[in-house]
């Protein structure tokens, strides 16, 4: 099945193993909680067990530097992107409410961006993470 939209992730290179996933799982809930059109059904197994829903389209993850994401979010903003961001302040706080103080404490030029998530039509999205590699 193709889609028409795509779910990008982008995570800095050099983080621990735990602050990627840990990026990767705030990233994409950004992206449920702002277009519920993003998840599919909820899923029951041949016992009749019922699990939450997911994403009905793939969420790929790539990598990048601490300077290339910085490119990536200006360039995904200029071509009308919907951008989440996660920054290094983000993994001293406890909850949403000090997560959003943290990022409005910091001026976007100056933001130690630890991921991006990004979402919108495919095509315009392919652009802006050409060329970066999937994350290992």
């Amino acid at each position: 099945m193709r889609f028409d939209t795509k779910i990008g992730i982008v995570v800095r290179s050099d983080l621990a193993v735990w602050q990627k996933l840990n990026v990767t799982a705030f990233l994409a809930s950004a992206v449920t909680g702002s277009h519920p059109e993003t998840i599919g059904a909820p899923y029951r197994d041949g016992s009749g067990v019922e699990y939450l829903s997911m994403f009905r389209q793939p969420v790929l993850v790539y990598s990048a530097s601490y300077d290339e994401l910085a490119q990536i979010r200006d360039k995904a903003k200029s071509r009308g992107l919907d951008v989440a961001v996660y920054i290094d302040e983000m993994f001293k706080t406890g909850h949403d409410e000090a997560n959003r103080a943290a990022v409005e404490a910091v001026e976007s030029a100056d933001m130690r961006l630890a991921g991006l998530a990004i979402y919108g039509p495919k095509n315009p999205l392919d652009k802006t993470l050409k060329g970066l590699p999937l994350h290992p």
